[in-house]
């Protein structure tokens, strides 16, 4: 695949997500492996453009093949209602929810039925989205009720490219995601510590598809401190991660723990592991951003699509100043490539699922 088609949805537009798509999109090299287009409201888009003095042109498209490689023109497949013109910058709102929930829906159908070959999104903001009538927790969860899948986990990513990660780059995947932190211990289970092993396992090696005889180096994380010191600051680790990991090692996954989390990611960072297995949220989140934040590219395991984000929220502090950074954006671009084109050599198994989802149907109209 030289050139796949790649969708980014424009995200809430009260946050970042326009200025960081309008602001990535002037670099050229991205445009000379992939095809981009926007999925979202154009009229943003050209503010977003009005706001950084750039000279791009936003093009109101109908089909994703009006889409052409060009720095200087951004393709936009309109997605959702005009109500998201009148979105106040830096506030929640149901019109701004649902403008983002429709870009993702309407990207997520074309991949599911192969018209791209990728999407990467923007960040919406999640009491926005449920304003809008939308319940779930984030855009990981709410991808996997668009492409009807159940076993589904968040990979923080940063590019081989940063400081002395291994040679397919560090990834951390998350065992409870989007969960109050008093409901976390309750839903450390045995077969969601194996599920993650497996899943991290195999993005590693989309990721490293070039690299000859790679086997993924993979850490899994205790929950409590210092590994809970045999049951003396809690037995989760005795009781479902330490045989978690014992399966996993008798499937022939080349991993270890349960580590005590405060030195596992020093030693991830250092080389020794290729991905983390983290127990919550903040355990993954919070040391890999202190790595290199402005790099991190959020991935979805487990779809039957290719999917890339941002490792950033709405930042609604930033919108609409010209503030914000393009780093992570154009890190999810590249990655998003990255995985397509490894998907189109025959690698997509390792991180997908089996089948699309039946949700879409083949002739299924756009916007």
């Amino acid at each position: 695949m030289q050139r796949p088609t790649l969708a980014i949805t424009m995200g809430d537009p009260a946050g970042v997500g326009p200025e960081t798509i309008v602001g990535a999109w002037a670099e050229r090299r991205l445009h000379e492996d992939a095809r981009l287009l926007v999925v979202g409201n154009a009229a943003v888009l050209r503010r977003a453009g009005a706001l950084l003095e750039t000279p791009l042109e936003v093009v109101e498209i109908g089909r994703v093949e009006e889409a052409r490689p060009n720095p200087r023109e951004i393709p936009c497949l309109v997605a959702g209602s005009h109500e998201a013109e009148a979105v106040e910058p830096g506030q929640v709102s149901a019109a701004a929810g649902q403008a983002a929930y429709d870009a993702v829906a309407v990207a997520a159908q074309l991949a599911c039925t192969g018209q791209i070959d990728a999407m990467v999104t923007a960040p919406l903001n999640k009491e926005a989205l449920n304003l809008a009538g939308c319940s779930v927790p984030g855009h990981t969860e709410l991808l996997a009720e668009l492409c009807d899948v159940e076993r589904t986990a968040m990979m923080l990513f940063l590019p081989p490219q940063v400081a002395s990660v291994g040679p397919a780059g560090l990834g951390v995947v998350h065992v409870t995601l989007h969960t109050a932190l008093a409901e976390v211990p309750a839903q450390i289970r045995r077969q969601a510590v194996v599920d993650r092993i497996e899943l991290a396992d195999g993005a590693l090696r989309w990721l490293a598809d070039d690299l000859e005889d790679f086997v993924p180096r993979i850490g899994v994380a205790a929950l409590n401190p210092h590994a809970g010191e045999s049951g003396l600051f809690g037995d989760e680790e005795l009781r479902e991660i330490a045989p978690a990991v014992a399966e996993a090692q008798q499937a022939g996954y080349q991993v270890e723990g349960p580590l005590p989390a405060d030195t596992l990611m020093v030693r991830a960072a250092a080389g020794e592991f290729d991905a983390v297995v983290a127990m919550f949220h903040d355990q993954g989140h919070i040391a890999l951003k202190l790595l290199d934040m402005d790099r991190a590219v959020n991935i979805t395991l487990g779809l039957p699509i290719v999917r890339t984000s941002v490792a950033h929220g709405t930042a609604f502090d930033l919108a609409w100043q010209g503030r914000a950074s393009t780093s992570s954006m154009t890190e999810a671009i590249q990655t998003a490539r990255r995985l397509a084109c490894a998907r189109g050599r025959g690698a997509g198994h390792a991180l997908t699922s089996v089948a699309a989802s039946t949700r879409f149907q083949s002739d299924a109209t756009q916007g």
